[in-house]
């Protein structure tokens, strides 16, 4: 039996909608999530047909909960410098058209950041957002440290970035991280309705607005290869592999309490 695709693409009228498609493990970003991306992003980047793509994850727990921590775990200070996940939301960033987050549950670390990578953001009232990454011995290092400034203000980011805490929708909303907080059931409507809005403008004015918005906009290699250089010390230092290791235990002990109450 064919395993599904991890990212399922759905076109309607110039709108392509991408459902990350890994809800059994929260469309956490493996390797080959990140892979399945790239190849999503390959397949229109030259569509002139394409007015807009609209980022969902499966499932109504998670829109992305992070990166996979066991193969996080496993990283040291190479793997950071190659801006693996950096990479992804920066291509993600330079698509021409406009692109919009619709956030089902927790977007947290990558999640988070792949949410910022996107133009607009809509959550829905079951959202959470955080940038939790200080908690396991690493940093933020896929557009963290300056997409999250850019749209809440570096005082906020660096509350945010310094604690790790997790907001919920409404407070996202509150600080500028997300443009509008709608019903859950209301979420893919939602974003469908603004992503045809979008598609009713004329195609190349919209093309060309984003890429005079991208002028504004922090990022760029200097500052991937800042974070990608300060990963490549964390992801050496002891403190993460303890703190990773103590996250992987008490997921495995979460797991393997839920299997017992199953059976019992």
């Amino acid at each position: 039996m064919t395993d599904a695709p991890l990212v399922l693409r759905d076109r309607q009228d110039g709108v392509e909608t991408w459902t990350l498609n890994r809800p059994r493990k929260l469309n956490s970003l493996d390797q080959a999530m990140v892979d399945a991306l790239h190849g999503a992003l390959d397949a229109v980047w030259d569509d002139q047909a394409l007015r807009c793509v609209i980022v969902t994850g499966a499932g109504d727990r998670a829109f992305v909960a992070g990166a996979d921590i066991a193969q996080l775990r496993e990283r040291r200070h190479a793997d950071a410098l190659l801006a693996i996940n950096a990479t992804l939301f920066d291509r993600l960033a330079r698509l021409p058209v406009p692109t919009i987050a619709a956030v089902n549950g927790f977007a947290l670390g990558g999640g988070c950041e792949l949410a910022m990578a996107c133009d607009l953001r809509i959550a829905a009232d079951n959202a959470k957002f955080g940038q939790p990454e200080v908690g396991l011995g690493i940093m933020a290092a896929a557009g963290g440290t300056y997409r999250l400034p850019a749209l809440v203000g570096l005082g906020m980011a660096r509350e945010l970035l310094f604690t790790g805490r997790i907001i919920d929708a409404e407070t996202a909303h509150a600080i500028g991280l997300v443009n509008r907080v709608v019903p859950a059931a209301e979420l893919a409507d939602t974003a469908m309705k603004l992503a045809q809005e979008i598609a009713r403008a004329d195609s190349m004015a919209v093309r060309m607005s984003k890429a005079a918005l991208a002028q504004h906009t922090d990022g760029g290699p200097d500052l991937m290869a800042f974070e990608s250089t300060a990963q490549a010390v964390l992801f050496e230092s002891p403190e993460k592999f303890r703190r990773m290791d103590a996250f992987l235990a008490r997921k495995a002990r979460r797991a393997a309490e839920k299997a017992e109450k199953e059976l019992s």
